[in-house]
């Protein structure tokens, strides 16, 4: 039952007052792809390079939050959904706080990233298709999921036995099975570079 008896508690301090705190944009860097497409690897690089930029970042891990907040779910279609929901609404209140949130999910449904975008300003999330072939993300298969979803030990595996719809409109297309970490790396801060959420370059702070 939904409860009826609650109310929004406003604060006195506004995301743009965090935003120019921290001295940059917060936004939502959410990045979608089969799995062994390179999403966490090519994540984590993003964050890297931001966190040189003295950029206030963190990153929503599909594995690490199924390790906490959302570890009582499993990978049925409504699992998922609601795995997708959860991570939205909590990457909506990082937004809010004045952090760059990186999210790695496969996140494999149009309807449910279409849901989670609505929840922000459209300046605010940023879709990126890690695109990668489902041959090569067999071939490189790091947890060996591909392999157990084969012999029939994984039901309901993206890719092999569940669908993955692709991206529509995304924002940004990484295509890793086509070209480097690096240069994957450098596309996803080309973008944030030339669409203002990050508008100066490089310099080797001493952190």
């Amino acid at each position: 039952m939904k409860a009826s008896n609650i109310i929004w508690h406003k604060s006195k301090i506004v995301k743009e007052e965090r935003q120019k705190l921290v001295g940059h944009r917060s936004v939502v860097l959410w990045f979608t792809g089969l799995s062994g497409a390179g999403k966490s690897t090519l994540c984590v690089e993003v964050e890297r390079e931001l966190h040189k930029r003295r950029i206030l970042t963190y990153i929503l891990d599909g594995d690490n939050v199924r390790q906490g907040i959302n570890k009582n779910l499993g990978f049925s279609p409504e699992d998922r959904k609601e795995n997708i929901r959860r991570i939205g609404e909590i990457s909506k209140l990082m937004v809010d706080a004045g952090i760059v949130t990186l999210c790695a999910f496969i996140s494999p449904y149009c309807k449910d990233r279409k849901i989670v975008r609505q929840l922000f300003n459209e300046e605010e999330f940023i879709e990126i298709y890690v695109k990668c072939s489902l041959i090569e993300c067999e071939k490189r298969d790091p947890k060996k999921l591909y392999k157990k979803a084969r012999s029939g030990e994984i039901i309901g595996f993206t890719g092999i036995d569940a669908p993955y719809e692709e991206p529509v409109n995304p924002d940004i297309i990484v295509e890793t099975d086509k070209q480097s970490l690096e240069k994957s790396l450098q596309q996803v801060i080309d973008y944030l570079e030339q669409k203002q959420y990050i508008n100066f370059k490089y310099t080797d702070y001493s952190i």
